[in-house]
């Protein structure tokens, strides 16, 4: 295969995916990749719905402006999507929300796993609730009746970490990406704004 076929940067109409995971660095454009399959959703057939599941959380000043330019450029950019805040229950809410008029977007995978999985004074039961929580989750993307969009950082490909605490965060990262590829009909790796396409069911 040549990189010309490999890489997919067509800016029209793709075909929606049962799920689709969407991975990327930093500024690579996966968030803005999610909201171009959210408008073209939308703008198919009036019934159709979007919302994004958000779980991010506003652990500072610098956070929260974050939070609020995000909300301000989503508005702008998708008007009919709507915002829902969820740090931790990611799979319930799916399951909840999920419809076969509704894609649903989570942005990110990344922030989700840091709110299980980072804080030190629960971390024993967090860990513990991380197993379960991201069993179901998984059954949840495998189970929606509507497409689904998650977003998420690929992290593991620069230098390795020297604390322990942040190496094992960059191995519990790359085991859940592996396992919602798996889960997931389509998976895109962004790079520089070009979706790369790695799966394709």
């Amino acid at each position: 295969m040549t990189m010309r076929h490999a890489i997919d940067s067509r800016s029209d109409h793709d075909t929606m995916a049962r799920s689709e995971l969407i991975l990327g660095g930093q500024k690579s454009g996966k968030s803005r990749r999610a909201e171009l399959l959210a408008r073209q959703w939308l703008a198919e057939h009036p019934a159709h719905r979007a919302a994004l599941i958000a779980t991010g959380q506003p652990w500072d000043d610098e956070m929260r402006e974050r939070i609020a330019r995000h909300q301000r450029d989503r508005a702008e950019r998708v008007p009919g999507l709507d915002t829902l805040e969820e740090p931790r229950a990611v799979g319930e809410l799916i399951a909840a929300r999920s419809d076969a008029n509704t894609l649903l977007i989570v942005d990110c995978l990344t922030l989700w796993l840091t709110n299980w999985l980072m804080p030190v004074e629960a971390e024993g039961a967090s860990r513990r609730d991380w197993g379960m929580q991201s069993a179901a989750f998984l059954h949840s993307v495998r189970e929606a009746p509507g497409p689904v969009i998650l977003v998420g950082n690929e992290i593991g490909l620069g230098v390795i970490p020297m604390g322990r605490e942040v190496r094992a965060f960059v191995d519990a990262l790359g085991s859940l990406n592996q396992q919602v590829a798996g889960a997931c009909a389509r998976v895109t790796l962004m790079v520089a704004g070009l979706p790369l396409r790695l799966k394709d069911e």
